[in-house]
């Protein structure tokens, strides 16, 4: 399938098989996620795969309080994104612009990091709602900022796609020549 077929295709996915994911599908997503852009070649990510019931249950606590995320506790893996130091360029350059190049380049390589899972047959959600302490506690993640926690793992009815309810173009879009 092209580029536009393939993000199209990608949805967010909250209701998994419990079948596991094949470890060189995960290191096939991470890898993709590497090779993302990042401002500088600051590349300020550091990805932690979690997978195996007891870690994954652990996991899935962390992101359901309040009532939300229940699926989590069906997802067979997760990957959580931290955000590591970026080099001295990357830094400078969001100091002097007032940019967080960091968040956008985090975003880019969850972005590589979904869309190759759905390429292989995976089906993913990105998180961002989550206890970030226990994340850390259990993960034993010193200093670096919990960004997402990217679920992975097979999809319970794989042929279900949504429409996608999008904004329409000309609020989204200008041109100007």
């Amino acid at each position: 399938m092209d580029f536009f077929e393939l993000a199209q295709k990608r949805q967010s996915c909250r209701n998994y098989k419990t079948q596991p994911v094949e470890k060189e599908k995960l290191l096939q997503c991470i890898k993709a996620a590497l090779i993302a852009p990042s401002a500088c070649n600051g590349q300020p990510w550091h990805y932690y795969l979690v997978t195996g019931t007891e870690n994954v249950g652990k996991l899935a606590r962390c992101l359901q309080s309040g009532g939300m995320n229940k699926w989590a506790s069906e997802v067979p893996a997760f990957a959580v994104v931290t955000e590591t130091a970026s080099n001295m360029s990357a830094k400078v350059g969001s100091a002097v612009k007032d940019q967080d190049y960091s968040s956008v380049d985090i975003g880019i390589s969850a972005a590589h990091f979904v869309l190759q899972a759905e390429e292989l047959g995976l089906s993913t959600c990105i998180v961002g709602w989550f206890n970030e302490k226990k994340l850390k506690e259990l993960l034993g993640i010193d200093k670096n900022r919990v960004r997402l926690v990217l679920a992975v793992g097979y999809a319970k009815d794989d042929d279900v796609h949504r429409n996608k309810m999008r904004k329409p173009l000309d609020e989204v879009f200008t041109a100007k020549e």
